[in-house]
């Protein structure tokens, strides 16, 4: 027979159980990233996280940078301020210097090593240290894209020598900057909106983007060839407020997860054959499309983070453990 204390306690632990249900099926979880709508990370996350969450809150997806600007989403998270995001190692290394490693030329050979380090056990202090530090959880990276080098000049590349004297339009920031001259570049900073014109009129010789964004912009059409040389395997990770993480049950936090690792494994998928695709139709237009020697590109770029300031606040012997992965 059930004492009367058990049942109260009972009783309690189950309105308890229920204000809690309540109190999350009326939450809204907002989630603010600055790719478009249309964009196949917006796709992917619309089609395998979205349900999952309407199944104990509401989903609302804010693109295009349309409720924080891009660059405040990172703080925003941090504060409690916004519910979910897409981030980037350049991004979160702003406020964790050391997870600048994360955000460096060669570090990541290709989007299955990258899902890798993600998943390494040495990875797991940096999650770790972005939860104590900015109260973030990482649920997972997502891969849209490999940055590679187009040309405007017939002149073939193979090593980075063959770089030198080459004004290839890079971001303006310092750390971008500092990449294209570790590829043995001349970096010019452009703004985005006016590299064609810039390609067109010979006053850059060239410029590096992921494939699908250079056809994107039409840049092919004023370019001759696109060099392999994938020195940036571009990522975005998946985050939530870890505010936000603890008020779920243990059984929603494995549906999230099991849906952000859905997304990786669509969005790897996906843009590979994408960019097999892209790289087809480039060869159909008369692009000369090739790849170069990318040990001598590794070694040259690895090399020149590993003698430069950025490597200054780097784990001791993290660059050969991911090198080994």
């Amino acid at each position: 027979m059930i004492s009367i204390k058990k049942t109260i306690n009972i009783v309690i632990g189950a309105f308890i159980l229920n204000v809690s249900f309540n109190s999350l099926a009326n939450q809204t979880f907002r989630l603010s990233a600055s790719s478009s709508a249309s964009d196949d990370r917006a796709v992917a996350i619309n089609q395998y996280l979205a349900p999952v969450i309407n199944e104990f809150g509401t989903f609302e997806g804010h693109w295009g940078s349309t409720l924080f600007k891009q660059g405040t989403e990172l703080e925003a998270l941090a504060r409690g301020n916004l519910d979910m995001s897409l981030t980037s190692a350049q991004e979160i290394a702003q406020f964790i210097p050391s997870f600048s490693i994360f955000a460096a030329g060669y570090v990541h050979r290709d989007p299955q090593h990258q899902i890798d380090v993600f998943n390494s056990p040495f990875f797991e202090k940096y999650k770790q240290q972005v939860e104590d530090r900015l109260n973030i959880k990482l649920l997972n990276v997502m891969y849209f894209g490999t940055r590679h080098v187009s040309l405007r000049i017939d002149k073939t590349i193979n090593t980075p020598e063959d770089m030198a004297g080459i004004k290839l339009r890079m971001p303006g920031s310092r750390a971008w900057q500092f990449l294209g001259q570790a590829l043995g570049a001349n970096p010019t900073p452009i703004a985005f909106t006016e590299v064609y014109t810039a390609l067109q009129t010979g006053a850059i010789d060239g410029q590096d983007n992921p494939i699908s964004t250079s056809i994107n912009m039409k840049f092919n059409e004023v370019t001759e060839q696109v060099v392999l040389t994938g020195h940036l395997v571009d990522l975005n990770y998946i985050a939530m407020s870890l505010k936000v993480w603890n008020e779920l049950t243990q059984e929603q936090q494995e549906k999230v997860l099991n849906a952000a690792q859905q997304i990786t494994a669509h969005m790897q998928e996906t843009q590979i054959e994408k960019e097999q695709q892209d790289i087809e139709y480039l060869e159909e237009q008369g692009i000369k499309v090739y790849s170069p020697d990318i040990e001598a590109f590794r070694n040259r770029v690895q090399n020149a983070y590993l003698n430069s300031e950025y490597s200054e606040s780097w784990e001791e012997g993290l660059l050969e453990k991911i090198n080994q992965l």
